[in-house]
C-alpha cells in the first residue's frame, strides 16, 4: 500500500459502534489531515479475518490474540496504544443450573466447555484465570469449538474438539445440556438458569486489578505497518482523534479504566496476554511488548 507522501489521507477503518468511539463516528472529532471511512462490517469482529488474511482496512480494532498470531505469521500490522474493548472477563464463564449441579472452577476438570473458537481472546483470558487463580489443570478440559482461527496459518492444538458443520449453536448446546459450561463471546444468555462459575464476580475482578494493576484487554487499535512507516504524522493524528473520542465518553465509576490508552498503560496487559498466549499454545514464542509497535506508534500517549 502506498500512501500520499504528504497532505490529507483517507483511511478505511473497521470499528464497532461503542460509547468509546461514539464521538468519533458521529463526526464530532474533526481533522484537516485524516478522513475516516468506516467500511468494516456492522459487527467489528467479522472484519478480523479479512484484516489478517486479505490485508483489508488501513486500521481498526483487532483482538489481541488475533494480532499476536498475525505478527507471528508475518502479517504487516502494528499496534497503536489504544484499547477499544477491555473488561474483567469472569462473568463470561457460565453453566446451566437446570442441567448441572452447582459448579466451581476446579469442577471443570474432566468437563466439556464450549467456546466460539480456541483462539478467542476472551477464552484466553478466562483459561488464564482458571489456571493461575483457581489451580485448574487446563489439559483436563475438553474445549468444544465452532469457528476457524482468524489467521489461516494457525491450526488448533490436538486437544481442541471442533463441532461438525450443521451442529447446534453454542447457546443451544448449553441450554440442552450438551456442554458442561461455556464461554460466550460477549453476551451471556439472559435466563435465570445460566449462572456464573466464578464466585463473587466483583471481587474476582478487583483481585486481578490489585495483583497486576491491569485489566484484561480484548481489542486494540491496529494499523498497517506501511501507514506507520510512510506517514507517522497521520498515525499521530489518528491517535489524537481516538483519544479525543475517549475523553468524550462516560468515565468509569469505580476508578479502574477498562480501556487504557498509552504505551505504558498497556505494557502490563500486553505482557500478560503474551505470556498466557504462549502457555496456551496460541503462539510459539514470547514477543517483547516493543515488537508489537512501530516507532511511530510506540511513543504515543
Amino acid at each position: 500500500m502506498i500512501y500520499p507522501a504528504s497532505g490529507q489521507v483517507k483511511l478505511e477503518i473497521n470499528l464497532a459502534d461503542s460509547d468509546l468511539m461514539r464521538a468519533l463516528k458521529a463526526g464530532e472529532i474533526g481533522s484537516d489531515l485524516v478522513t475516516l471511512d468506516y467500511t468494516g462490517p456492522k459487527t467489528a469482529n467479522q472484519g478480523f479475518k479479512p484484516m489478517v488474511r486479505e490485508g483489508k482496512f488501513d486500521g481498526g480494532e483487532l483482538a489481541i490474540v488475533t494480532f499476536l498470531q498475525a505478527l507471528e505469521f508475518g502479517k504487516p500490522l502494528v499496534l497503536m496504544p489504544a484499547t477499544m474493548v477491555g473488561r474483567f472477563q469472569h462473568y463470561l464463564l457460565v453453566y446451566n443450573s437446570d442441567k448441572r449441579p452447582a459448579m466451581t472452577p476446579k469442577d471443570l476438570e474432566g468437563k466439556r466447555v464450549g467456546i466460539r473458537a480456541y483462539t478467542q481472546t476472551t477464552a484466553m483470558w478466562l483459561r488464564a484465570h482458571l489456571q493461575h487463580d483457581y489451580g485448574v489443570d487446563l489439559s483436563k478440559i475438553t474445549w468444544v469449538c465452532w469457528d476457524d482461527p482468524h489467521p489461516a496459518e494457525y491450526k488448533d492444538p490436538d486437544f481442541v474438539n471442533r463441532v461438525p458443520a450443521g451442529s447446534k449453536s453454542l447457546d443451544d448446546m448449553l441450554l440442552d445440556g450438551d456442554l458442561d459450561a461455556a464461554i460466550p463471546g460477549y453476551d451471556v444468555i439472559k435466563l435465570p438458569q445460566i449462572k456464573p462459575i466464578i464466585p463473587d464476580l466483583a471481587s474476582a475482578g478487583r483481585a486481578f486489578w490489585d495483583k497486576y494493576h491491569a485489566v484484561s484487554v480484548n481489542h486494540i487499535f491496529t494499523i498497517k505497518r506501511e501507514l506507520a512507516e510512510q506517514r507517522p504524522d497521520v498515525v499521530k493524528e489518528l491517535y489524537r482523534m481516538l483519544l479525543a473520542s475517549k475523553q468524550k465518553a462516560p468515565a468509569p465509576m469505580d476508578g479502574i479504566d477498562p480501556l487504557p490508552f498509552g504505551y505504558e498503560a498497556l505494557r502490563k496487559p500486553l505482557e500478560l496476554a503474551i505470556q498466557y498466549s504462549l502457555e496456551q499454545k496460541l503462539i510459539t514464542r514470547r514477543f517483547s511488548v516493543d515488537e508489537l509497535f512501530h516507532n511511530a506508534s510506540r511513543h504515543l500517549g
